[in-house]
């Protein structure tokens, strides 16, 4: 897979890179960057969505999804980038990435609905797993979080779900799509764990370091997922059900 896609994987983790030297040291970052600093963080969405366009030509509901989630992950990227400027970004930020979850649970959804009486067992499993995190995490940060206890829950919901129809797509699309988009939602939950707990709960040094890590890969294994997708045939499915 990293063969296939070798010389983006290796610009994107030159993003990366510069993206993890401007969490750690700013200042180092503005030295050798000068004013292209700021540049860095939108790169990583712009880079994936011109990625994808190539990729697929933006042909079928399911590739259109996944770019309007990484448009609206540039629009997170960029209202965080300046909360120092006006802390009220974050609102828009935070409605920014609903919305781009919200495009991955209708895309993941495209291919629950290609076979929908398929496998169940790990959506099963997922619903009572995202369930329990969902609701014990926001019960645990429910007290630091003063007029932020709707919106906060309501992002909960949102991207437990879209964990879930990532489940969702087990068994109905080929094997390496589903393994990338799987982790790539699971590390969507970290990364927005750890933004949550150093945001409400108990700020950390260099907190932005596994925030920006945890993320970048997982728009990176949705994007990667989204372009290896390939649905199974019905046929394929039953024997595997059945088997």
């Amino acid at each position: 897979m990293f063969q296939r896609h070798l010389q983006f994987s290796f610009a994107f983790f030159v993003i990366f890179f510069f993206q993890l030297l401007v969490e750690t040291d700013p200042k180092s970052a503005k030295l050798i960057l000068a004013n292209f600093h700021f540049a860095i963080k939108p790169l990583i969405t712009i880079s994936l969505m011109i990625f994808l366009g190539y990729h697929t030509q933006l042909r079928g509901r399911f590739a259109k999804r996944i770019f309007i989630g990484l448009v609206f992950g540039l629009f997170g990227d960029c209202f965080l980038m300046f909360l120092d400027v006006d802390p009220s970004f974050f609102m828009y930020g935070l409605a920014s990435f609903l919305i781009g979850h919200l495009a991955y649970i209708s895309a993941f959804y495209l291919d629950y609905k290609w076979h929908p009486s398929g496998e169940k067992k790990y959506t099963k499993i997922a619903l009572v797993v995202a369930g329990v995190f969902c609701l014990g995490f926001y019960l645990y940060l429910r007290p630091h979080l003063n007029e932020m206890k709707i919106p906060v829950m309501i992002y909960s919901i949102v991207i437990s779900a879209m964990a879930i129809m990532a489940v969702n797509r087990k068994g109905r699309v080929n094997t390496l799509s589903f393994n990338l988009i799987f982790w790539g939602a699971i590390l969507f939950v970290v990364s927005d764990s750890i933004l949550a707990f150093n945001k409400f709960v108990f700020p950390f040094e260099f907190a932005g370091i596994p925030i920006m890590i945890t993320y970048m890969a997982a728009q990176y294994f949705i994007t990667i997922g989204a372009v290896e997708r390939k649905l199974k045939k019905h046929s394929v499915i039953e024997a595997e059900t059945n088997s």
